[in-house]
């Protein structure tokens, strides 16, 4: 059991160093290959941490290997647009003004009620509403509508936008997040003003609190 616990914990060790090292890309599997690479590397690190008869340092160089391959193949595909094709793969045209592109679909395999999944994923009921639908390398589909079904804007509308914020979290669980007060401009006073038109008088009996784009703030109490 102590054998087994201490190659858990050394697995997970260059397991992190070697997803840090990977990158980002890895992380969020952009494409079949990325994907296909965090399984390999989950079923070694699961090897050599069962697998008492393999020797620990014989697994981790396979895994640096491993990784070593994949970091020459990005480095190669970011040179190389033909290897970056065969590596990742291009986007498809399946949706053109309209119609299914019926010869698109039957290359990459994709029926046409997986299609119809993907345009709803999208927000899209009709075929007849697309301008154009791209399948992307990692299969999710990228949709422009047609002019007119897009959705209304401040600027269809002819009404001027104020300034782009990211909402944050001002408390959480009770307590008021001081970095995020600072970076908004939000005083404490003018916190404790919305949370008093709230019927709040005690920070502590809120249980999130998020100020929005348009600096209004919501509150969930506990």
């Amino acid at each position: 059991m102590l054998d087994i616990a201490l190659r858990t914990v050394m697995g997970f060790a260059v397991l992190l160093v070697l997803t840090r090292v990977l990158g980002k890309k890895q992380l969020s599997q952009l494409t079949v290959f990325t994907y296909i690479t965090g399984i390999v590397l989950g079923e070694i690190i699961g090897e050599i941490i069962m697998d008492k008869e393999k020797p620990f340092l014989h697994g981790v160089l396979a895994l640096v290997i491993w990784c070593t391959l994949v970091l020459l193949i990005e480095f190669i595909s970011m040179k190389n647009t033909t290897a970056r094709v065969i590596m990742d793969g291009e986007p498809a045209i399946v949706i053109k003004h309209g119609q299914i592109m019926e010869q698109s679909l039957k290359k990459h395999r994709l029926n046409l009620d997986d299609l119809s999944m993907q345009l709803r994923l999208n927000q899209v009921f009709s075929i007849m509403d697309v301008e154009y639908a791209i399948l992307e390398p990692n299969g999710a589909l990228t949709v422009m509508k047609k002019p007119g079904k897009e959705s209304v804007t401040k600027e269809d509308m002819n009404i001027i936008p104020g300034p782009a914020l990211l909402p944050a979290e001002i408390i959480c669980d009770g307590k008021i997040v001081e970095k995020n007060l600072k970076e908004l401009d939000y005083p404490r006073e003018t916190l404790y003003n919305d949370l008093f038109k709230h019927g709040v008088v005690d920070v502590r009996a809120v249980l999130y609190a998020e100020l929005q784009g348009d600096r209004s703030l919501h509150v969930q109490k506990k």
